[in-house]
This record gives C-alpha cells, structure tokens and sequence, in this order.
C-alpha cells in the first residue's frame, strides 16, 4: 500500500500514527476483547477514555477553569443554527463577521432564531481580506459576536483576537482549531468540526463559558440545549464514540509532537515554503489573498492561464499528490496544510509545481 500526500479541506489528512494505532486496537481495544466502537458508552473503560481526551485539549489549549468541554454530533453548520437557539433570546439580535463562505452560511442559518446584524463584510472585495476592526459596525447590546477565525475555501486567516467589548465573542475555528497557540479567555465560545485538525467527520469540539451555558435562550428540546449536554458530560445521547476516541489519539499526538506551540511553528514553516513558491514564479503561479489574511492551513492560489488547472489537478494526482482542486465555487486550486500534513508534504508539491512550470 502507498499512501498519497493529502491536501483535503475536509474531511481532511488524520496523522499516520494515529490511524496505524487505531487500526492495531480495531479489533480489541484496551484489552477488552471488542473495538472501542462495541463497548458502552457509559462503562468505566470508555468514561475514562473520554475524561483523558478532554483533560489533554484542556492542557493543549490552556482552557482555564469556568469553560466546558462538549463532544457533540451534527457538524458545525448544525451548530450555526443551535448556536442562536442557545444563546440568544428569542428577539434578540447578534453581530456576525463575514470573511467568506461559511461565515455567509452562518447568517443565513441563524437567521430564523435571531436576528442576524452583519457588522463587516469583505464580500464587496471578493473575500480576499479581513474587514479592518474599526471598520466593524457593533452592537453593544448583541447576543453575541460571531467570527470565522479561517475560511477554508477563500482561503482567508483572522490572525489577531479581536477586541469586542463585553459581549461574548463566538468562534468558528473549525480549519484552524489547534494549529497554533491561542487564549481561550478572549473567547465565550469555540467551536469546531473535527474533520480537519481533530479526527473523523461527525464530531464537534465546543469549548463554553459556563455563565453562556447559563442563559435561557429559547423554549427547545433536550437534546438542542448545551447545559443539558454539559450536565450530562456528553452524553445526553450516545455519543461519536469512534470520533471521540480519534479524537483523543490526536489529541495524544500532538502532546508528543510539542503541543500547539510546537504545531504553530511547524505550519508556519509550511505555509512559508508554499507561498514563496508562489510568489517566487515570476507569475506562473499567484495568491490571490492579501498577504497579512493569508491563511496558514488553505493555501488558495491558481496558475496564469486557467485552462492549465484541470491538467495541473491530474498529473498532481497522478504524482501521489491528492485533492489539489479548488472548490467548485471558486475553482482554481488550492492546497489545505492541516497538522497532520508535514512538511515532506509541501516540498514534494513545490517541487511537481516547478516541473509543471517548467513542461507548461
């Protein structure tokens, strides 16, 4: 078996020692004759799976105490619409942030649960910039305010925490979750699906500031409010529990790895090499994202004659480099640099994209 470089945006590349390590216990996980995947949820062996896998973000992210950890289902567009349903009351409005698609996608979903107030927009410029933070039209009186800190198909990073007063900040750090050092305490919210920088498809991380759990929201569900999932450790429903354990080997990786200081430096290493190829081609190849909103984990960019992508998409892939291809909305290519695609990765892309430049 070969396995292929991954440029995936999601679901994306998971790291190599994780996946041989799961494939070793598939058939018998912790000695108890089954897959983690056939045992209770609620036996003791799984109960303290999943208190490691939460203490090791914790100490990962440095999440201080007075935040929850919550390992739910549904994906973060799911948790666009749950987000209002649980923080903001019903007439209540929110300010949002729009640096690309799904920031777009979260509006439109919170939409019928709260009044959805676009503060800034780069969508006039073609998504290729961060709104600057004076520009930001804010409401003090907000629910909250939501950001998208990378948007993985334009390609675009919220490098800096913006300052937003006391209302509580609200991050979709889906492609960008653990790839570098961040402070928690600036955030009420985070969260993010696991298909990129965590494990499988299917999970979500959300960290939570216990005083947002503590709002009234809406007349709901169960199943919909965060404090039940929170009181209940998780487990209000059966959880993911094959993501969940993904998700702590990960986790475990990445402590072995350096933790995120480590991982920040490593992706800023990578993203480095792929831009200055980039902008070392003398035009062949271009980056259309400002240079300060560059975004270290999707790196956009395309080739002078588009005629040459749809070429360029299949001899990478004939050359073991996988899922080059730009989203279909905006076409192109574009290579995603998760934690778990290492440096090897990006030097044998620059290197088929110096022969492509040179055989075109």
């Amino acid at each position: 078996m070969s396995r292929a470089w991954n440029f995936s945006a999601g679901p994306a590349a998971i790291p190599e020692a994780v996946l041989r390590r799961a494939q070793s216990e598939l058939l018998d996980w912790n000695g108890g004759g089954a897959s983690v995947m056939e045992l209770s949820h609620r036996g003791k062996a799984f109960m303290e799976l999943a208190a490691r896998a939460e203490q090791d973000l914790r100490d990962l992210m440095g999440i201080p105490d007075g935040y929850r950890v919550l390992f739910l289902q549904g994906g973060a567009t799911q948790h666009f619409a749950q987000i209002p349903m649980n923080l903001a009351a019903e007439g209540a409005s929110a300010d949002y942030v729009v640096t690309g698609h799904w920031g777009e996608k979260a509006v439109r979903e919170a939409s019928p649960y709260v009044t959805a107030r676009v503060a800034a927009s780069s969508a006039d410029g073609g998504y290729v910039d961060v709104p600057p933070r004076a520009s930001w039209d804010l409401n003090p009186a907000a629910s909250y305010v939501h950001i998208t800190t990378n948007e993985t198909i334009h390609g675009i990073e919220m490098r800096d925490i913006p300052d937003v007063g006391n209302v509580p900040l609200v991050a979709d750090m889906s492609s960008d979750i653990l790839s570098a050092p961040i402070d928690v305490s600036r955030f009420g919210l985070i969260y993010a699906g696991a298909q990129k920088n965590i494990g499988p498809s299917g999970l979500v991380i959300m960290i939570v500031r216990d005083d947002l759990l503590a709002r009234p929201g809406r007349p709901m569900a169960k199943i919909f409010r965060y404090a039940e999932h929170a009181a209940n450790d998780s487990m209000l429903n059966t959880p993911n529990t094959w993501g969940w354990y993904l998700a702590g080997l990960t986790f475990q990786w990445l402590k072995e790895q350096g933790g995120v200081v480590a991982m920040g430096e490593r992706n800023r290493i990578k993203a480095q090499k792929l831009y200055d190829a980039i902008d070392g081609s003398d035009g062949y190849y271009s980056a259309p994202v400002a240079v300060p909103a560059r975004s270290r984990m999707n790196v956009r960019f395309g080739i002078h004659d588009s005629a040459l992508d749809a070429l360029f998409v299949q001899e990478s892939a004939d050359a073991g480099l996988m899922a080059l291809k730009g989203h279909k909305a905006l076409g192109g290519l574009r290579a995603s640099l998760y934690n778990a695609v290492p440096e090897e990765a990006v030097d044998a892309l620059i290197a088929f994209m110096q022969d492509f430049r040179r055989r075109h």
